[in-house]
């Protein structure tokens, strides 16, 4: 059901069993996959695809413009995937070619009340972001990974997957895979056991991955004589090979 104050831009394209309330508008170069329900005082500005049966609540704000200086008005996109929960007034904003020209955001996640996601972020699946929380430009945030109420994460920061950043955290390097922190600056706490055992990780696991902390945070070695001590623990399995991945290819160092 598309309300009747809708304003729907004959260039934007819908699927079917598409919703939009009262007073929204979706702008040219729009295309939203079936099942998708929109609820009122909505703003989607393209270039934008939306995939199917996502739910974005009202004073939402989807595709604009960046807020980076160097914007010129170039055409960039935004890209949306399935089954996602954008609560009210959340911010999404498009790419800059500074970038690949592209935010990306995958499907299954739950962005709550008033999160902004900047240009040329990555998130990928089955992510939680609660209220407030503010993430910068080109920001990735890997699968399964949890953003606190009001954390703020700086620019160009990855946050691994499986990793939990409490309310309130200032998050100004990388949050390595499958690791708690929290703090004004944050710093990190140990493993996130409790998310882990509720995605259904063996007991042999987590343990292996409080190990290989240990080493990389708490002993003084460096990255790679601590991922060399990882390598010789006798568990085997692929929670320690993303651990140390994360460790490998941070940019930035890694929160500590």
């Amino acid at each position: 059901m598309i309300d009747d104050t809708a304003k729907i831009h004959p260039e934007a394209r819908l699927g079917n069993n598409v919703e939009v309330g009262p007073w929204t508008v979706i702008g040219p170069e729009v295309e939203i996959g079936e099942g998708t329900v929109i609820a009122s005082h909505v703003v989607i500005k393209g270039p934008t695809r939306i995939g199917k049966n996502n739910q974005i609540f009202q004073f939402s704000s989807v595709g604009e413009d960046c807020q980076d200086k160097k914007y010129s008005g170039e055409k960039t996109r935004l890209e949306i995937g399935d089954n996602n929960v954008i609560r009210e007034a959340c911010s999404i904003h498009r790419g800059t070619v500074q970038d690949k020209g592209v935010t990306l955001i995958g499907s299954d996640n739950l962005f709550m009340v008033n999160v902004h996601i900047a240009h040329d972020v990555v998130i990928g699946d089955n992510t939680i972001v609660a209220n407030n929380a503010a993430i910068a430009g080109h920001v990735k945030i890997d699968d399964f990974a949890v953003l606190g109420g009001f954390a703020a994460v700086h620019q160009f920061c990855r946050i691994g997957q499986h990793s939990m950043s409490g309310a309130g955290s200032v998050i100004l390097k990388d949050v390595p895979a499958f690791v708690l922190v929290n703090g004004n600056t944050a710093v990190s706490h140990g493993i996130n056991s409790e998310g882990l055992r509720r995605r259904d990780y063996s007991r042999d696991a987590i343990s292996a991955l409080r190990k290989a902390y240990k080493l990389a945070f708490r002993k003084g070695y460096t990255v790679a004589e601590a991922v060399a001590q990882i390598r010789e623990l006798d568990y085997k399995g692929p929670e320690l090979e993303i651990f140390i991945d994360s460790l490998l290819t941070s940019t930035r160092g890694i929160v500590r």
